[in-house]
């Protein structure tokens, strides 16, 4: 057993499920090809032919179910291709928005953002700590190849402050997210991360999926995908 095998969601806030997609992964490489990449990350209204693999019957979707039980449903999903033209960084942060269909103004949801032409809202926290992603590996991921970084048990640590992220990242540990083209990693959506830009020319998409059960107050929607 690898150490990374050792995480576990409750305790850690992120688990590796290795060859998940494995056997279907030609497939679901081909169904995403319907999303062409023309930035560093594509954000899906709507996933297309790749959907019957995100509901919680799904190949992707039940990884989210064991979490969050059979009313798992996808809620965001955005594609990300690290290639040696398309190269990119990303600080340490939380995840702290969610994407809906309309704006409606409810007690505790904002600031309001617009992103790739959809409605995007910080809930308060407890929205999103009951959500899981999955970040759904369509191509190796060694350590030269730009693996996301957690920092394990910072799920639990509640909204973090910008001036308090290297205070929190220092006192948790930082893990390093390697995978094979088919695997999965799941992990709390708040938690802390980051990743580096890739360090040898290689591709390096990414299928990331936000994952709820629970629908909004106010008359919110999810936007879904």
């Amino acid at each position: 057993m690898s150490d990374l095998d050792t995480l576990t969601l409750e305790k850690d806030g992120a688990v590796h499920v290795p060859g998940a997609v494995a056997a279907c992964l030609d497939a679901l490489r081909t169904a995403l090809a319907d999303h062409p990449i023309d930035k560093p990350g594509v954000r899906l209204r709507d996933a297309g032919r790749a959907t019957g693999f995100l509901t919680a019957d799904g190949e992707i979707g039940s990884v989210a179910a064991r979490a969050l039980g059979g009313e798992a449903r996808p809620v965001r999903a955005v594609l990300f291709d690290k290639t040696a033209g398309a190269n990119w960084s990303l600080n340490w942060h939380q995840d702290r928005t969610i994407c809906v269909r309309r704006r409606i103004a409810v007690e505790g949801f904002g600031p309001w953002t617009t992103k790739g032409g959809m409605q995007h809202v910080a809930p308060p926290f407890e929205v999103l700590a009951r959500m899981v992603t999955l970040r759904v590996h369509l191509d190796d991921v060694p350590a030269d190849n730009a693996p996301l970084l957690i920092a394990p048990g910072s799920h639990a640590q509640g909204p973090i402050s910008v001036g308090d992220i290297d205070t929190v990242v220092s006192r948790c540990g930082v893990r390093t997210c390697l995978a094979e083209a088919g695997d999965i990693w799941m992990y709390a959506t708040p938690i802390l991360h980051a990743s580096e830009a890739v360090a040898r020319p290689a591709r390096r998409r990414v299928l990331q999926i936000d994952y709820a059960n629970r629908p909004l107050p106010g008359g919110l929607e999810w936007l879904g995908v």
